[in-house]
Parts: structure tokens; sequence; C-alpha cells
């Protein structure tokens, strides 16, 4: 008599379970994400684990002063952005999760690292690949390396028992959605699948110490497909992003146990792959035209990497009414604010004009310290009346119209000052600063009607 197939459901956003559909999560609060799932009506054949004696060994706990401190090895990789991202390069024994768009450019950023390692073996395991078409962007690629292996396959078994034989140095899954393992019934991609493929990976490589990059694909608000869990189970997250429309991709690091994360690194897309951004600021800046109004240049730092960035903003009178608010890579509320602060405390009657904003390249920044050029690029298309070329802006602006300190000052003076700038305005509660060791002109002001009269006259 066969046994009797056993169901349950799971939350899609937190991974909890319940023996029958609810629908609001008591783990996670969100609303219509239980889903059914088959779960194992047999045992099923082992993934990769060791020696029975090791597996079933009991840990001891130990003092904190008892244990010995050592630096985590890091594999310097030929990628510098990637490097950065990562804090450094892949520390061994590290799972990394690695999200982004379909078409964005996962597939090729992951065998570009493949063709490049030059530390050993790698196996790049596709499920969504045949080994021609590997082949064909390997050749656009253009890279050879003789220690790059390709295994098609989407069982872990299967998987495990290639790593037994060829015994690499790196691991790339392409991706976590498409593998599955025997010990869940349900098909690949599914909740359960995900998680217990991915803790297969994970005790592989804490117990080899060999670095595993997971590809993941995304669901259509953003998010990593599959249980939140997975991304608690890897050591770090790596967020793949970009406009199709824009020759820029950008690789974000939302969590790392091994570095910061605020991290940014830059890729150029071209026919030949993706190539490293060393300068983004100059590429940043390097369409833009300094006759017309309504464009300001502002200082922002990603992680370490001080960034100039090119704020444009259109203000028109509202036609149909209700004014218009958009802003494209930064905030809306935020821009919003500004406006606010604008009309109550500067004069300025912005209340019935539609006002645009953006933020040139595709990029998006979350740093407040280019609120001062955002008013600044509003106000000179207000008033029909272009920003000065030669100067930048490092600040926050307070709600009672006050320019705020921001940290790292001296390292976005010298970004603006490597880019032949003129003059940028800080806070004057920016303590500390030299401005005699700048060739720059370095303005601080501590009113927002101080830069006005500045800019504007």
């Amino acid at each position: 008599m066969a046994a009797k197939t056993k169901t349950v459901f799971y939350c899609q956003n937190c991974g909890a379970q319940s023996p029958k559909w609810i629908g609001n999560c008591p783990a996670c609060g969100e609303w219509n994400t239980y889903v059914e799932e088959v779960i194992e009506t047999r045992k099923a054949e082992k993934g990769w684990e060791k020696s029975t004696d090791k597996n079933n060994r009991t840990a001891k706990p130990v003092k904190v002063k008892e244990i010995s401190r050592k630096n985590e090895d890091r594999v310097i990789l030929q990628d510098g952005e990637l490097n950065r991202v990562l804090g450094g390069g892949i520390v061994n024994g590290s799972l990394i999760l690695l999200g982004g768009d379909p078409g964005i450019g996962k597939s090729t950023l992951m065998l570009q690292l493949g063709l490049n390692y030059k530390h050993g073996k790698v196996l790049y395991v596709s499920g969504e690949e045949s080994e021609q078409q590997i082949k064909m962007r390997s050749e656009r690629i253009g890279i050879t390396n003789d220690e790059c292996y390709i295994l098609c396959e989407t069982l872990t078994k299967s998987i495990f028992l290639q790593i037994a034989e060829i015994q690499p140095d790196l691991v790339i899954i392409d991706s976590i959605q498409t593998v599955h393992t025997q010990k869940i019934e349900s098909s690949p991609g599914s909740i359960s699948q995900i998680r217990e493929c991915a803790s297969e990976f994970l005790r592989y490589a804490k117990e080899t110490s060999t670095p595993v990059v997971l590809i993941g694909h995304i669901t259509k608000e953003g998010n990593i497909a599959g249980p939140k869990i997975l991304e608690h189970m890897v050591d770090t997250v790596l967020q793949f992003e970009g406009d199709r429309n824009h020759v820029y991709r950008i690789v974000r690091a939302i969590k790392n146990r091994f570095g910061s994360t605020p991290e940014l690194g830059i890729y150029e897309m071209a026919g030949d792959g993706l190539r490293e951004v060393a300068n983004p600021s100059k590429v940043l800046l390097s369409d833009r035209d300094e006759n017309l109004s309504g464009s300001a240049v502002s200082a922002t730092v990603e992680g370490l990497r001080p960034l100039m960035v090119e704020t444009q903003a259109l203000v028109s009178t509202a036609v149909y009414g209700t004014p218009q608010r958009s802003a494209t890579g930064f905030d809306t509320r935020r821009m919003n604010m500004l406006l606010a602060v604008l009309e109550k405390r500067c004069g300025f009657r912005l209340g019935q004009k539609d006002v645009f904003l953006n933020i040139t390249g595709g990029i998006r920044v979350d740093d407040p310290a280019i609120d001062l050029g955002v008013i600044c690029a509003i106000l000179s298309s207000s008033e029909d009346i272009p920003v000065p070329s030669d100067s930048c802006f490092a600040a926050e602006v307070g709600l009672s119209g006050e320019i705020r300190p921001v940290n790292r000052i001296e390292a976005r003076i010298s970004e603006a000052e490597k880019l032949g700038f003129g003059r940028i305005f800080i806070s004057s509660y920016n303590k500390g600063i030299n401005p005699g060791k700048f060739s720059i002109k370095v303005l601080q002001v501590s009113k927002v009607e101080e830069v006005f009269r500045e800019l504007f006259g």
C-alpha cells in the first residue's frame, strides 16, 4: 500500500508552515502568501554530507576568551569592482547570493568571474542554458580558462558527485531556482526546494571551505524569489541592477557578513561582456550640458567611494490643476519635503507647479548629502537661471531651512577637486575642515538663503 502523500502550506515571504491555508500569515503579517506543497513521503538520498561519525558529533561550548581569532582567508579577484563590493575579495567557505532582473547580465557577470578566476578550478553549474549556449557567450566575452568546467545539471545529487570528482575551488550555481533535491518531492523553484537546496550548498561550503555563488531570480516586486530565510542563510546578498535603456549596471551589497553593505560596483554593458567603470563620476558627468538651467552636481558617497552625480529638474506650470510630482533615482517623499521647505521657509511659490526630478546615469541615490543640489536644481529650473558649471554641493537640508553637515566631507571635496570643480558648498557645521589644503574653493553656509544669494544674486 502506497504511503499517503503529505502536504503542507508554506508562507512565500517568511517560510512559516501551516497545516491548512490561511489568509494572513501570523509570523510576518503578509496576506495571501501561503501556497500548498508536497513534503517528502520517503527517506531520500543524502546530498552533501561527510562521514557519519563527524555528522553525529556533539559541539561543545567554548569560552569566548579561549576562541582563537584569525583573519578570514580571502581570494582576490581580477574584477576590482566585485572585490570592492565583497569587502576585499571572496572569503573561503562563504555562500553568496546574486539577484537581479531577467536579462540584466547576472550569468554574464558570473561567467566572467569563472573565466577570470586564477586561483584554482571553477565549476559553473547551469540549469537554464546548454553547453553550446555557454560556449557562445564565452567566445563573445573573449576569455579562456582551462580550469573552468561547465556542468548542465539540475539534480543536487548529481552536482555533488561531479564536485567530489573535480574538487573545484569555486562553485557557481545558475540558478538556485532551477536545481532540485530528491529529499523534497515538490517541483523545482518551490519554497521547500529552494530552502533545502540552499541548505545543502551551505553545508558543503562550510565543511569544505569552498566559496559558492548562487544566482537567484527576483519577483515582479523586485525581491529575491523564494523564502526570506534564503537571504538569512547566505553570507552575502548582492543586487545586480540597472536600466535596460542605459549601458551601466550596478552591483550593490544588501547584506555582507565580511564587509560593509553600502558598497557599490559599476559596470558598462558592452558587446564583449561587462566592463569595469574605474571612474564613475567622470562617466556620469560626461554628457552634461553646462549652459542649461535645472542642472546641479552633488557629491555623494557609496560605501567608501565618493561619486559626483548630476541632478536634473524641470519645473513648469501645472496644466491639469493638480501639480505632478515625479522623481527618478530619488525618493519622491523626500523631494516633496524639500519642496515644502522651499515653500515655507524660503518663500518660493512652487505649490501650483509640476516638478520632475531625475538622477542621471540610471542610478539611485539615497544619500541626504545631495539635498542641497536637488533644491538648487529645482530653483534653477523655476527661475530659468543656470547653476554655474564650476559649482557643486554636499550638504543636507533640514526642515527649518538650515544646512546640515554630512559625513566623509573631505573625501567629497577631494573628488570634486579631482574633477575640476572650482567651488563646493558645504555646511558651516562641518567642523575640523581646513579649506587651505584644497585647491577648490570651499564655501561653508548655514542657511539655504546664503546659497541662493551666492548662486543667483
